[in-house]
């Protein structure tokens, strides 16, 4: 039912895009009496093609990340890494002061000094008191014991507060040979806070970021639009894409749409969707790869739902942009800024998606028209975004 309900929106899209494709298709031309002809990427028809509401942009993370908080009761005396350095297991990653340690370390020995002083003094007092006792007469007797008593507590406490700052000391020795913080598993420095900063939601920001390395998921953003177009849903199977070679892709699945928090990668992501203006709320959601070879911690990469179309080979393109002539196929295609019949070499038929594999003669970077009555070879040709272009420059 959902894959029937996706072929339905697609097809849906399908009929828009061709609508809006017959809107614009003539325009008049500067007093020539000529007409251009509106074309359409390749891309943005597979796009309408498969029902997705558009790609989202997306970046290569880890799917373990180590947040290390500063302890705020001391100074940092030296960061050894950057962002975007290579850390390995047990590599420093910043140090902290220790001369205050030093002078707390110093100050509770001298503490325990005074304390074993005090401990003597008690014993002396307690010798002399039962030497005392023993010429008293017994009338004094209980005197001297309460006395001699009062002296064992005070030693007593003496011998509690000496183990107290014998551990004082230990504690602070441990922290001073402690002073290097260390990373504790392989990675990359993400981001360093050297001055206290917060998140969109109040919370402090960690003092610095690693992300693991050789396990990667992809984080991307959402907009509440999308979201509420059914653009992506939790356990969805999605294609991601590279963003410098259109032969490169993988696949993976949806794990998460985190809703209760507003995405703050999605500013740094070179949105691709034009629905996700600067000013709607952005959500991130996570993808667990498939496969992770040939990805790059950081690598931005776009992503869209998959509806079959990971599992087919070439170019699949909706079947009414074909044109048959002389046992031949074509397209209407933009060839250096006039309309030309391409011919393409057709493979398989989708009878559910209504749609060719064409084999050759056809890429994504490719401009086509819908085919119309009137298109004829020699149209000077308006792509997408110079229409838009020209018509607000009028």
């Amino acid at each position: 039912m959902k894959k029937k309900k996706w072929i339905i929106i697609g097809a849906a899209a399908a009929v828009i895009a061709a609508a809006v494709i017959c809107f614009f298709v003539w325009r008049p031309a500067g007093g020539a009496g000529e007409a251009d002809i509106y074309v359409e990427s390749v891309a943005a028809i597979l796009g309408y093609q498969t029902g997705s509401p558009g790609m989202f942009a997306g970046k290569v993370e880890s799917q373990e990340i180590l947040e290390i908080r500063k302890d705020t009761e001391r100074e940092i005396q030296e960061i050894f890494v950057k962002p975007g350095d290579t850390v390995s297991k047990g590599m420093p990653l910043f140090a902290y002061d220790t001369e205050a340690l030093e002078m707390q370390k110093q100050q509770a020995a001298l503490d325990a000094e005074s304390i074993d002083n005090d401990i003597a003094g008690y014993q002396s007092q307690i010798a002399a008191l039962k030497a005392e006792k023993a010429a008293a007469p017994s009338d004094r007797q209980l005197e001297y014991t309460m006395q001699i008593q009062t002296l064992e507590t005070s030693i007593k406490q003496a011998e509690y507060d000496k183990r107290q700052k014998l551990a004082e000391i230990d504690q602070h020795q441990k922290a001073i040979e402690q002073s290097a913080v260390t990373a504790s598993m392989d990675g990359v420095v993400r981001e360093i806070n050297e001055t206290i900063s917060y998140d969109a939601y109040g919370n402090e920001r960690p003092f610095m970021t690693v992300m693991a390395t050789g396990s990667y998921r992809v984080q991307g953003a959402i907009d509440e639009q999308s979201l509420g177009l059914g653009g992506l849903s939790k356990g969805q199977a999605v294609i991601v894409r590279s963003r410098v070679d259109e032969d490169m892709t993988w696949t993976g699945t949806v794990t998460e749409i985190d809703t209760e928090k507003e995405s703050t990668e999605a500013g740094n992501m070179d949105t691709y969707d034009d629905s996700m203006s600067e000013s709607a709320t952005k959500y991130p959601f996570y993808v667990e790869l498939d496969s992770t070879q040939g990805l790059l911690l950081g690598q931005h990469v776009l992503i869209e739902p998959d509806f079959g179309q990971s599992g087919q080979e070439g170019l699949w393109l909706d079947e009414g942009y074909i044109v048959s002539q002389d046992e031949k196929t074509y397209v209407w295609a933009d060839r250096k800024g006039k309309l030309q019949l391409q011919e393409v070499e057709i493979g398989e038929r989708s009878e559910e998606t209504l749609s060719c594999q064409i084999l050759s003669g056809l890429s994504e970077k490719d401009y086509i028209a819908w085919p119309m009555e009137d298109c004829r070879e020699g149209m000077k040709t308006v792509k997408t975004q110079e229409y838009g272009a020209d018509e607000s420059e009028e």
